[in-house]
């Protein structure tokens, strides 16, 4: 596969991923201004909450599937074989945990401070059939075939969009027009909380559904043997896993626990930073599309011999791109904030340092190809172990004092830590020539300009002002790229015939 296709696979993830995070995009601005009460803020709190723990049993129940499906299908292992083992391991797995976590429903229910137990069940079925899809959508990608893998993906996010505006914005008319029908009657049964989840859930069903030609060839099929392989290789996937989601989302969980104050109180600064997360879109949607076109392409490559400059290649416009990403949002700041109510707005202070977390991030996801490569998964899960420490560590001292800021800072610190280390031991198993200083030199320009166009900000209250230095810097940054990667550009056939 060449980095053309890489390019052109990416974009094609990206259509999904750009419509799941436009669901957020267009949904977060929807439901906050629906739910800008302080106790609609609650709500979305705990919708929050949910969905921060709803990862973890995630990743406990692909115990690291997929990631293993790609490598051995690399590998020349029987694809039917393969699939058939996978999927069986995940359908029975997945019936027995599934099971034990609605018996304790009510427990996690307890624990989480979620008010309907019914709440919790659904979110174990949205598991169960993520859970199920997974090796589908990981043939999908494997077999090429992002269009199939996008229009699925797009087609359920639709569903969620139209049961959210039906559920959040037209039922609460109705039901007042109506307060003695049948479905008034069962509306009140639950909250927003619960309608965001429903919506969700119905989601899966219908992408569970679009993948019937996947999955309809299945027959239970099970190789103990290849199994085993396929397990003991995706098995430290597990703590990987689990400590990423400790990294991407204990935050919210910490934050309700910690905070001081009251159990509103701290439900809301969970919604308020929730909200603002998500305005770090532009960034996290391409790592996700670069994350599903690049694992099975980084195995591909594998045994080219200019695999290593490749991947030096791969980093350097993958990071360009994140930075402009940075500071197409953090230099306009002016503008996204009024995609959310003004009770929202006192959180946007989380979302540079959330952009910048997002980077770190980005470019540990792409240096993870040296212990993917080499098979020393072990040393992954080290690293994620080290984030994970930072995490729960800085969160635990500092949240009780910073509230939401801290939260934003040590999401920073724990995956700039990663990024590093993985970095450093990367080259001594796996050297890639990656341009470090020149990739660092872009990385430190986007920051100072992000303090210069807060330097504007604070000499002037004027918002076209502001906007004006905003696009000036943007494009000095663009000049600046054209400038060093200029002959590289020069070759690309889209963009040559414009650079002289």
């Amino acid at each position: 596969m060449s980095l053309k296709k890489l390019a052109g696979q990416t974009i094609w993830y990206g259509v999904s991923n750009i419509a799941a995070r436009f669901l957020s995009f267009i949904l977060t601005p929807l439901v906050t201004y629906l739910l800008h009460t302080r106790s609609g803020q609650a709500e979305y709190g705990d919708f929050s909450v949910l969905y921060a723990a709803i990862p973890f049993v995630n990743v406990i129940f692909t115990y690291g599937i997929e990631t293993a499906y790609f490598r051995f299908s690399s590998q020349g292992t029987e694809k039917g074989l393969l699939f058939q083992t996978t999927f069986s391991s995940l359908l029975i797995s997945t019936i027995a945990f599934s099971t034990l976590l609605i018996l304790f429903r009510q427990a996690i229910a307890n624990y989480l401070g979620i008010s309907n137990s019914a709440y919790i069940s659904w979110c174990v079925f949205i598991i169960a059939l993520d859970t199920l899809a997974a090796v589908p959508f990981a043939r999908l990608r494997q077999e090429e075939k992002p269009k199939k893998y996008a229009f699925t993906k797009v087609a359920g996010i639709l569903l969620n969009i139209l049961l959210t505006l039906f559920f959040v914005a037209w039922s609460p008319r109705y039901v007042a027009e109506h307060p003695v029908s049948a479905y008034a009657q069962w509306y009140h049964t639950y909250n927003n909380t619960g309608f965001l989840i429903l919506a969700n859930l119905l989601q899966n069903v219908l992408t569970f559904l679009l993948l019937y030609k996947v999955w309809s060839v299945y027959r239970f099929e099970f190789s103990a043997q290849l199994w085993q392989k396929v397990f003991n290789y995706g098995a430290p996937m597990i703590i990987v896993g689990l400590g990423g989601m400790v990294n991407e989302t204990i935050d919210r969980i910490m934050l309700r626990k910690l905070l001081p104050g009251s159990a509103d109180a701290a439900k809301i600064a969970v919604g308020v930073y929730s909200a603002n997360y998500k305005l770090a879109i532009f960034i996290t949607l391409f790592i996700q599309a670069f994350k599903m076109s690049a694992e099975p392409f980084f195995f591909n490559q594998a045994a080219d011999k200019n695999a290593p400059a490749i991947y030096a290649r791969v980093m350097k416009w993958f990071v360009i791109t994140l930075c402009v990403a940075f500071l197409f949002t953090a230099l306009f700041l002016d503008i996204w904030k009024y995609l959310e109510p003004d009770s929202y707005r006192w959180g946007l202070g989380v979302v540079p340092i959330l952009l910048l977390a997002n980077i770190a991030l980005g470019v540990y996801y792409n240096l993870s190809v040296w212990y993917k490569m080499t098979d020393k998964m072990a040393m992954g899960m080290y690293i994620t172990l080290i984030g994970a420490s930072i995490t729960l560590v800085l969160n635990y001292l500092f949240v009780p004092i910073y509230g939401m800021m801290a939260c934003a800072w040590t999401t920073l610190a724990a995956y700039a830590s990663m990024m590093v280390i993985s970095y450093f031991w990367g080259q001594k198993h796996f050297p890639v020539p990656y341009a470090t200083r020149k990739l660092c030199g872009y990385l430190i320009v986007i920051i100072l300009m992000y303090f210069t166009e807060q330097a504007v900000q604070h000499f002037s209250e004027l918002i076209l002002v502001r906007f004006i230095a905003a696009v000036v810097l943007v494009l000095i940054f663009m000049a600046l790229v054209l400038k060093q990667e200029r002959a590289e550009l020069k070759k690309m056939p889209l963009i040559g015939r414009f650079i002289a």
